[in-house]
């Protein structure tokens, strides 16, 4: 039986399949411990998952050029994944139609808040111009975040690390916080985890309802869409009149 596990790990060590094969356990297990803590946020799979990862990745030596060789099937599967978000959102459509402007607002407001007050609370603790540009983005979906990073000055390996801090912060605290708000509708729930959490709050939102992850799905793609439009316009202009 050793034997049998040692030549399985020499197979894969040496082999594009142990990143792949190593997300997928790493996440299983995460998520077996998620479903018996009954799904508490606080036991976040996807936070529980990363630091599985990195325990193994440290503890084996492993270049992270090597996991990603085989995670990078997981990683292209993120674009038809966020794709097919419109599916569930297109059985939403009415409630869309009657509510289109309150959403165009939700998103330019909370859009603009979790922009500023990012950027205000990291220089007021005096971080540096390009912390501060990385920053920027956190709350939209890591590909367009790390593009948007790169075209302003800031960071995009560093607004990747963010971006997903942001995302688990969200998906662990928001139940609480919108509960303590008294918000219950389902599609209002959704959407605010869309705006400040992008793809891991989606994906938190879709496990209470499909309503709920419909328009998650939605504010992710608005957010996106908004910031990446306007926040290096913002940023260029504020740059010409300093």
């Amino acid at each position: 039986m050793n034997a049998g596990l040692t030549d399985i790990w020499v197979y894969l060590s040496a082999s594009p399949l142990l990143g792949l094969t190593a997300t997928l356990i790493a996440y299983q297990a995460a998520y077996a411990i998620y479903a018996r803590t009954r799904f508490n946020p606080l036991a976040n799979p996807v936070a529980i998952a990363v630091a599985l990862l990195v325990a193994v990745l440290t503890l084996t030596d492993t270049p992270y050029a090597v996991y990603f060789d085989g995670a990078q099937f997981v990683h292209f599967l993120l674009g038809p994944a966020t794709v097919a978000l419109a599916i569930p959102l297109y059985q939403q459509v009415d409630k869309l139609k009657r509510n289109w402007f309150a959403f165009i607002a939700a998103t330019v407001l909370g859009s603009a808040a979790a922009i500023t007050t990012a950027m205000l609370i990291a220089w007021g603790f005096g971080a540096s111009r390009a912390t501060v540009l990385s920053l920027a983005p956190k709350s939209v979906t890591t590909p367009i975040a790390m593009g948007i990073a790169e075209k302003i000055g800031g960071l995009p390996s560093l607004t990747a690390v963010l971006v997903i801090l942001t995302g688990i912060l969200g998906a662990v605290l928001a139940r609480g916080v919108l509960n303590l708000m008294k918000v219950t509708d389902h599609a209002t729930r959704g959407f605010a985890l869309g705006v400040t959490s992008h793809g891991i709050g989606t994906a938190r939102a879709f496990q209470v309802s499909e309503e709920m992850g419909a328009f998650s799905g939605l504010a992710m793609g608005l957010s996106g869409v908004m910031t990446a439009l306007l926040l290096p316009l913002a940023i260029r202009m504020l740059s010409s009149v300093a």
